[in-house]
């Protein structure tokens, strides 16, 4: 797993959003910065705990030019249910194939209580308007990702 860093290029690309639309993230760059946010799986404990807080900041994170998006491997269905039933306020796209988490480098060898597969690791990037990455955060827990973020924006 080759996980991307801070000044390198992000990937564009576009994937279905939790109404199976589709949504490219070169088109959100236009408007401001991108935080792109991966987790493992929807409606899980942990998901759902750094959603939320998401949620509940969301209007400070706008307020310093910044869309958030989540991705997980979650087909659009799966994430229309979490949207909803979190009554989330930001986009959540589906990258059933890895194929973006992928390309970031978030991908790879997990361990579980002693079980070992692959699957989607919990980092978060900042991306500048020129799609160059601004930050990789990977040092948080659920609870205060939105905390980390928020103090890392306003400290620039």
């Amino acid at each position: 797993m080759q996980t991307l860093t801070a000044g390198q290029q992000a990937p564009d690309f576009t994937l279905p959003d939790q109404h199976n639309q589709a949504t490219t993230l070169s088109q959100l760059l236009d408007k401001g910065r991108v935080l792109i946010y991966f987790y493992p799986k929807a409606m899980t404990p942990g998901c759902t705990v750094q959603a939320c807080a998401l949620r509940d900041a969301l209007v400070d994170i706008s307020k310093q030019g910044v869309t958030v998006l989540g991705i997980s491997t979650d087909a659009p269905a799966r994430l229309a249910k979490f949207a909803e039933r979190d009554q989330l306020n930001f986009t959540l796209l589906a990258d059933e194939a890895h194929q973006v988490a992928d390309s970031f480098g978030v991908w790879g060898t997990k361990k579980f209580m002693g079980k070992v597969y692959d699957g989607l690791h919990r980092l978060s990037f900042l991306i500048n308007q020129d799609g160059t990455i601004a930050h990789v955060f990977d040092k948080f827990k659920t609870k205060d990702h939105h905390q980390v973020v928020l103090d890392y924006l306003t400290s620039q």
